[in-house]
């Protein structure tokens, strides 16, 4: 995909469908989850289909989303969806932001596959921010129940910046590492 086909955006609002606080649903431990709103990947049995319209939800600023994150000091970020890439300037404000204003790691999920994040120049920007990237469609075909985290085994759980410990999911995914 290219980035010529990416909605028009606004890097310092993000449109929302849901924000769960402390969830353990979306990666290890407390997660505070943004799930934006659009995506066009529309994969089969998609469990969100709701949140393909780039118009739904609510509009925030990335202080907003910043203040609720950094509201809860026992949780990490997740960003889903959606998909966060199709609103990659405004996520690559708020990730930039929560890596020089907390401590806290951020899993991102999307339907794009590293290797077409990397070949996008304005996709790739995100990616400095990110931990941990779940790349890939969901292959409904594929649905394996069993998996933490994943729809199906086409999508990799992959540590960007090293397995940190208290990410250890023993036994689940197998650690893709990428330079």
């Amino acid at each position: 995909m290219s980035t010529r086909q990416l909605p028009p955006q606004d890097p310092d609002h993000i449109r929302v469908l849901d924000i769960l606080e402390q969830t353990m649903a979306d990666g290890p431990g407390f997660r505070t989850s943004i799930y934006c709103a659009g995506c066009l990947h529309h994969c089969k049995g998609c469990h969100n289909p709701q949140s393909w319209d780039f118009k739904g939800g609510k509009e925030y600023s990335v202080g907003e989303l910043l203040d609720i994150i950094k509201a809860d000091d026992m949780s990490n970020v997740s960003f889903s969806g959606g998909d966060p890439f199709f609103q990659v300037d405004a996520f690559t404000n708020l990730a930039r932001r929560i890596k020089e204003e907390t401590d806290k790691t951020i899993w991102c999920w999307t339907g794009f596959t590293k290797e077409e994040i990397d070949a996008d120049e304005r996709l790739s920007k995100l990616l400095p921010y990110i931990d941990v990237l779940v790349d890939g469609p969901f292959v409904l075909e594929e649905r394996d129940t069993n998996l933490l985290f994943r729809g199906s085994p086409n999508q990799r759980i992959i540590y960007l910046k090293g397995k940190p410990v208290e990410d250890d999911i023993p036994g689940t995914v197998p650690l893709v590492k990428f330079r």
